[in-house]
């Protein structure tokens, strides 16, 4: 049985199948009215989810989805939540920086990550019940030159990362300002190393290959061999590049794929949306533009969102049409059969996992 949990503004869905795109799934939504921006969790604890919200701070489930607890933190808010934008039931709920991204670590599910807005890092050892603020971050020589556009005044830890063969080693990216990582559990912070992008979206860790990871940001796709101490840039047959998810092919680290479009507006604007996925075959490839494989990209289609269970070959993947799955790492695309209702085509997915 595979669980997927399904992200959107207002909403999670809680999809439960077979693990194939069939009919045989069922679709329970949880959350609902909630501002949600990231879900996480551990394939190898996969009744543990984590959702972090715009304006209510963390909510863990701690049996696959089935219910939500709202845990108790300190990511105090420097202003009101009001000032940012009422949450999803219409008010400011509790005062608390927005949690943009969250991430639980592979090595220890009990090991989890929060990043806010403005940008700091918090650490749970407990699983959420207790956290603490890695000091250091906004310390960045850099930290006055980042900010989000919508929001000038402001920034954000858009994604966090634990690299998969060191518990210690923590990839942070900044919308929009810089990469940063720490190899140390936030004793020490390192950013800008050469090549990182700026306007960091998502990253990602391959399992089997120490030291190689990717990044996609409003700037381009860029790699790294050595844990991103340098990175490179292969944009060969990359057309359009504000880069939002990028995932690899747990069974072959030169395969990538990522979600792209020309600009913000096109990626995550209903009204204006025309989006694609690019797919690289190999360390020497060009990008290649997946089209006409039943995943919908183009006109009216926001930018996608990536997700794998760990199976070589084996994404998800869900933009506002729908959720959908591909074996063959991007050959073939089926549309998974999950609930989807029309008024749906007006959300742009916030975050995506899929658990064994």
């Amino acid at each position: 049985m595979t669980t997927v949990l399904v992200a959107l503004r207002d909403r999670s869905l809680v999809c439960r199948g077979d693990g194939t795109d069939s009919d045989d799934w069922s679709t329970k939504t949880r959350l609902e009215n909630m501002a949600l921006e990231c879900v996480a969790a551990n394939p190898d604890a996969p009744t543990r989810i984590v959702v972090g919200t715009f304006g209510d701070g963390v909510f863990r489930s701690t049996d696959g989805g089935e219910t939500f607890d709202r845990l108790e933190t300190e990511f105090v808010a420097e202003e009101p939540a009001a000032a940012h934008g009422k949450t999803g039931d219409g008010t400011t709920g509790h005062e608390s920086d927005p949690v943009m991204s969250v991430t639980v670590s592979p090595h220890d599910p009990q090991v989890v990550y929060a990043g806010t807005e403005p940008s700091r890092v918090y650490r749970s050892r407990d699983g959420g019940d207790s956290w603490a603020r890695l000091s250091g971050l906004v310390d960045l020589p850099s930290s006055d030159e980042w900010y989000f556009p919508p929001r000038p005044d402001t920034h954000h830890v858009r994604w966090l990362e634990v690299d998969p063969f060191d518990p210690d080693r923590l990839y942070v990216g900044i919308e929009a300002g810089a990469f940063v990582y720490t190899p140390d559990g936030g004793d020490t912070w390192h950013e800008r190393p050469e090549g990182a992008r700026r306007d960091n979206h998502s990253l990602a860790a391959h399992p089997d290959r120490e030291g190689r990871l990717y990044a996609a940001a409003g700037d381009g796709y860029a790699e790294s061999d050595d844990g991103g101490e340098s990175w490179r840039r292969p944009q060969a047959g990359l057309e359009h590049r504000y880069c939002w998810s990028v995932v690899p092919d747990p069974g072959d680290p030169d395969r990538v794929m990522v979600s792209s479009a020309r600009s913000a507006s096109t990626a995550h604007t209903t009204s204006r949306a025309d989006s694609h996925v690019y797919r690289r075959d190999g360390a020497d490839s060009s990008w290649e533009r997946l089209e006409g494989r039943s995943l919908p990209t183009g006109e009216g289609v926001v930018r996608a969102v990536f997700a794998t269970p760990g199976e070589p070959g084996v994404v998800f993947a869900v933009n506002n049409r729908g959720l959908f799955l591909t074996r063959d790492f991007g050959d073939s695309w089926g549309r998974v059969g999950i609930d989807w209702p029309d008024g749906l085509e007006d959300r742009t997915p916030r975050g995506l996992v899929a658990l064994p």
